[in-house]
């Protein structure tokens, strides 16, 4: 008796159907809607340009300021002597997410720019909807960022923004951000002797916090802004440290200017008025 087969045509398209049954869904992927980063894998500035976009470089001649530059994980090794020729004269490194990632290239990038002449700190990554305040607070000083009073190293800074794995604000009210906020800030001064540098965009700020004040007496801002003015500061601050101004720089993406001569980065390392 002849055995009949499935013509061709629909043995491959069986065949399609079951592998793409069997296929592993990636873990980063919702099934359901868009794709969403995997955890640690956030950066500085991961979501100004889809929230407040992109207009021009700064302006040149109306101030002196001096280059900088961020960087993450996913840059890998950085060619520090490359943004050294390049006037970069200070960098901030990731050292930390949440209380459950530490950067795998921190080592590189972090004692790299150092060994260079450039004047570096760290920065952690914040994620208000999974640990508190504090204790990611711990868990940065305890993974690379801590200060130390050499003229080199840059006081530790809380990257507040748009989250990128849920809802912006974390799930917060504005009152909760500014405790979980609050708390992270008073335990790094706890364990560093300085007050640490908030990360932040004005449109994200005004939104999470409610346009909380409070901080600005006593934590320099780091403004994000991707134009050729830093444009309106969050509420209480009259003036930014630095101001994260492109992800389109040279070598690295990331670029920042800091709001005064090299000397005056340096002053600010020390902790000198």
């Amino acid at each position: 008796m002849p055995v009949h087969r499935p013509a061709p045509s629909r043995v491959t398209a069986l065949l399609a159907l079951l592998l793409a049954a069997l296929a592993p869904v990636p873990a980063h992927a919702d099934p359901t809607g868009p794709t969403v980063p995997v955890r640690g894998s956030a950066y500085m500035g991961i979501g100004v340009l889809a929230h407040d976009g992109q207009s021009g470089t700064p302006k040149t001649g109306v101030a002196t300021q001096t280059e900088g530059v961020d960087v993450a994980s996913y840059q890998g090794d950085v060619s520090w002597s490359t943004l050294l020729s390049g006037g970069v004269r200070w960098a901030y490194t990731k050292a930390t997410e949440g209380t459950y990632y530490t950067n795998p290239s921190f080592t590189q990038q972090y004692n790299g720019s150092y060994d260079v002449g450039m004047i570096r700190g760290a920065y952690h990554f914040a994620t208000p909807d999974t640990t508190g305040g504090a204790a990611q607070a711990d868990y940065f000083v305890d993974h690379g960022g801590g200060w130390s009073k050499d003229g080199r190293t840059l006081p530790g800074v809380l990257d507040i923004e748009w989250n990128p794995y849920g809802a912006a604000c974390y799930g917060k009210s504005a009152s909760g951000m500014v405790t979980w906020i609050k708390d992270f800030l008073t335990r790094y001064k706890e364990r560093t002797g300085r007050a640490a540098v908030i990360y932040t965009a004005t449109s994200w700020w005004s939104d999470c916090t409610g346009d909380y004040a409070g901080f600005a007496t006593a934590n320099p801002l780091w403004i994000a802004r991707y134009a050729s003015e830093v444009g309106t500061l969050p509420a209480g601050w009259s003036a930014y440290t630095m101001w994260q101004y492109t992800s389109t720089g040279p070598t690295v993406g990331d670029h920042d200017k800091f709001n005064g001569a090299v000397d005056k980065v340096a002053a600010f390392a020390d902790n000198t008025p």
